[in-house]
C-alpha cells in the first residue's frame, strides 16, 4: 500500500524496472504505428479513465456532483477573463499598508501561500510546461487530424477537452472536497483527522520558554481552529502513552523536532488523517502520491479493485505520452518522413528510457527535477515562436479566403535566413548591416523618392539612436538607470526602420503590416536592412524580389489546393 512508502522512496532499481516496462510497451506501440498500437492504447486508456470517472460518479452523491458541475461551468465562464489576465501584481510588490487589513497574502515569506510561490509554482510553471510540450503535442495532433476541417479541429482539440476536463475535475475534485469536509465535520478528540504543516511554521521566539508539548504543537497543526485543540490533545496523549516510542519523554523544542521527524513517514501521516475503516479521509493531510488511492479506498470493498484499475490507467497514460513523443521525434529525425523506419522508432523509444535511467542513477529525483526545470525553461523561446506561428496561421487563412494573394512579391530573404542558411555572402551582408544599418536606411529612403535632406536626416537619426543604445548600455556600469534610456533609443531605432520597411512593402505590394515590421526590425534589424535594400536596388525593384508564377486556372481552385496542402502539413 502506497501509504507505507512514497513514490520518491522506492529503491532506484524498482524505479528503473518501472521505466523499462513502460518503455517496452511504448516501443511496441510506436513500432506498430498510429493506426494500430498508438490508437488502440489511447482508446483503452480513455476507456479506463471513463470507467474510473463514472464509477466515482455513481458511488458518490451524484446529485451533488451534477450541481457542482453546473456551478463549475458557470464559474469558469464568469472568471476566465479575470483569471486569464490576473498576475498578482499588487501582491508581488510585497508592500503592506499599516492601516490596511493583513489577509496573509502580501508577504512573500517562502511559505506555500506566498504570492510569488503561487505564481511561480502554478501559473508560470504550467505556462512554460504546456508550451515546452507544444512541438510534440502539436505535431502529433496535426498528424492524426489531417483531412479535418478547422471547425472539427477546434472542437476536437479545444471544446471537447475543455468540457471533459471540467467533468473530470468536478467528479474527482468534488469527491475529494466532499470527503475533506466530511472528515473535518466528523473530527473528534479520539480521531480529529489532523494535518501537520511544517516545522518552519513554529515561531520559536514565542515558545522558546515553554516546554508543554501541546502548546508547541499548536504552531504546526492544521489551522482549523475548531479542530486544532483536538489535534493537539491527540498528539499529546499518544506521545505521553509512548505511541511514538522512547521520544515520548522529550519536551520543548526537542519534542517537536522528534515529532516532525516521526510525521515525515508517509504511513504515520496516513494513520492521522484516515479513519481505521478508510471510509473517511482528510486528503489534504496526505502526500500527493497517497491522495488518489485514499480517495479510491473511501469506496469500501471496491477500493482495492479501483486502486488496481487506477494503477493500470496510470501506466497507460505514461505509455501513451511516451509513444506519441517518440513518434514525433522519429518523424523529426527522419526529416519529416511520416513513416520513419522501424529501427529508428525503436532507437528513439529506447533512447528515452535510457535517458531517464541515466538521470535516475546519476542524481536520483533531483536530476529528473532538474531536467523538468530545463524543459520548462524552453517555454520562453517557444512562446515567441508560437506568436509567429499564430500570425502565419492567420495569413494562411487569409490566403485561403482570397484576402491575400499568395503569388505576389516577397522579400528575397526571410527574417531568420542568416541564422538558418549556409550562405557566406548572406553572412557577410548580415555582419555589415550590424554596423552600417543607418546608411542602408538613408539609402533606401532616397530610392523611395525622398529628398537628400530627408535621407541625411534619417541616416543621422539612425546613427545617433544606434550609437546611443550601445553607449548607454556601457554607461550603466557607472550610472544606474542608464539602461532604460538605452532601450528607449533602440526601440526608437526599430520604429524608424519599421516605418521604412513598411514603405518598401507598400511600394511593391508585399503582404504584411506595421506590427510585423516593427517586431522584425526590433528582433533582427540587420535582416530587415538586407530585405529593404535588396528590394530597392533593382531598376524597377522587382528584379531582386521573390515572385511566384500566377496560377493558370482562373477560378482559383489551384491556389486553394496549394494552401490546403500547406495548412495540412
Amino acid at each position: 500500500w502506497s501509504a507505507d512508502v512514497g513514490a520518491s522512496d522506492l529503491p532506484v532499481t524498482t524505479q528503473v524496472i518501472i521505466i523499462w516496462v513502460i518503455t517496452a510497451i511504448a516501443t511496441i506501440s510506436v513500432v506498430t504505428g498510429v493506426g494500430a498500437g498508438v490508437r488502440r492504447l489511447s482508446e483503452i486508456c480513455f476507456g479506463v479513465g471513463m470507467f474510473l470517472m463514472m464509477s466515482t460518479f455513481f458511488l458518490e452523491d451524484s446529485w451533488y456532483l451534477l450541481n457542482l458541475y453546473v456551478q463549475t461551468i458557470g464559474y469558469y465562464f464568469q472568471t476566465i477573463v479575470k483569471l486569464g489576465f490576473r498576475t498578482d501584481a499588487f501582491e508581488l510588490l510585497n508592500i503592506t499598508s499599516a492601516q490596511g487589513e493583513d489577509r496573509g497574502r502580501s508577504y512573500t515569506d517562502g511559505e506555500y501561500d506566498a504570492p510569488e510561490t503561487w505564481m511561480n509554482g502554478w501559473t508560470i510553471f504550467y505556462w512554460g510546461w504546456w508550451i515546452s510540450w507544444s512541438p510534440f503535442v502539436g505535431m502529433f495532433i496535426a498528424k492524426i487530424s489531417r483531412g479535418r476541417t478547422i471547425r472539427q479541429f477546434i472542437n476536437g482539440t479545444l471544446t471537447a477537452p475543455m468540457i471533459y476536463s471540467l467533468l473530470w475535475l468536478t467528479i474527482f475534485g468534488g469527491s475529494a472536497m466532499y470527503h475533506e469536509k466530511a472528515a473535518t465535520a466528523a473530527a473528534t478528540t479520539a480521531n480529529p483527522y489532523c494535518c501537520v504543516y511544517s516545522y518552519s511554521a513554529i515561531n520559536w521566539d514565542k515558545v522558546s520558554n515553554l516546554d508543554k508539548l501541546d502548546t508547541l504543537l499548536k504552531d504546526v497543526v492544521s489551522p482549523d481552529y475548531h479542530n486544532r485543540t483536538s489535534c493537539t490533545l491527540l498528539f499529546r496523549d499518544r506521545w505521553v502513552k509512548g505511541d511514538y516510542g522512547e521520544r515520548s519523554e522529550l519536551t520543548g523544542k526537542e519534542a517537536v523536532e522528534a515529532f516532525m521527524e516521526f510525521y515525515k513517514i508517509p504511513s504515520n501521516q496516513y494513520k492521522m488523517a484516515v479513519s481505521e475503516d478508510r471510509a473517511t479521509a482528510r486528503l489534504s493531510c496526505l502526500q500527493n502520491d497517497d491522495q488518489w488511492f485514499a480517495l479510491m479506498f473511501t469506496k469500501g470493498k471496491l477500493g482495492v479493485f479501483l486502486s488496481i484499475i487506477s494503477l493500470f490507467g496510470i501506466v497507460l497514460y505514461f505509455v501513451t505520452s511516451a509513444d506519441s513523443g517518440s513518434l514525433v521525434i522519429d518523424i523529426m529525425a527522419a526529416n519529416g518522413d511520416q513513416n520513419p523506419p522501424r529501427a529508428q522508432r525503436i532507437f528513439w523509444a529506447f533512447s528515452e528510457g535510457a535517458a531517464a535511467t541515466a538521470l535516475l542513477w546519476a542524481g536520483g529525483n533531483d536530476a529528473l527535477i532538474a531536467l523538468q526545470t530545463a524543459s520548462v525553461m524552453t517555454g520562453l523561446p517557444y512562446a515567441m515562436l508560437m506568436s509567429f506561428v499564430c500570425m502565419a496561421l492567420w495569413r494562411g487563412l487569409a490566403m485561403e479566403f482570397g484576402d491575400l494573394n499568395p503569388y505576389g512579391c516577397d522579400f528575397k530573404i526571410g527574417i531568420i535566413d542568416p541564422l538558418t542558411t549556409v550562405d557566406v555572402a548572406l553572412w557577410t551582408d548580415f555582419g555589415k548591416q550590424i554596423f552600417i544599418a543607418p546608411y542602408t536606411m538613408a539609402r533606401t529612403v532616397s530610392m523611395l523618392g525622398a529628398s537628400r535632406a530627408s535621407s541625411v536626416a534619417i541616416g543621422v537619426t539612425g546613427t545617433t539612436l544606434l550609437v546611443s543604445w550601445i553607449t548607454l548600455l556601457l554607461v550603466e556600469l557607472e550610472v544606474q538607470g542608464a539602461f532604460a534610456i538605452s532601450w528607449c533609443c533602440y526601440l526608437s531605432f526599430a520604429f524608424l526602420l519599421a516605418a521604412i520597411r513598411c514603405s518598401v512593402r507598400g511600394q511593391w505590394e508585399i503582404n504584411g503590416n506595421f506590427v510585423e515590421d516593427f517586431f522584425a526590425s526590433m528582433i533582427m534589424y540587420p535582416s530587415s536592412c538586407i530585405q529593404i535594400y535588396t528590394a530597392m536596388e533593382g531598376k524597377d525593384g522587382r528584379s531582386t524580389l521573390m515572385t511566384d508564377p500566377k496560377p493558370s486556372v482562373s477560378n482559383g481552385s489551384e491556389m486553394k489546393s496549394v494552401v490546403k496542402n500547406v495548412l495540412a502539413v
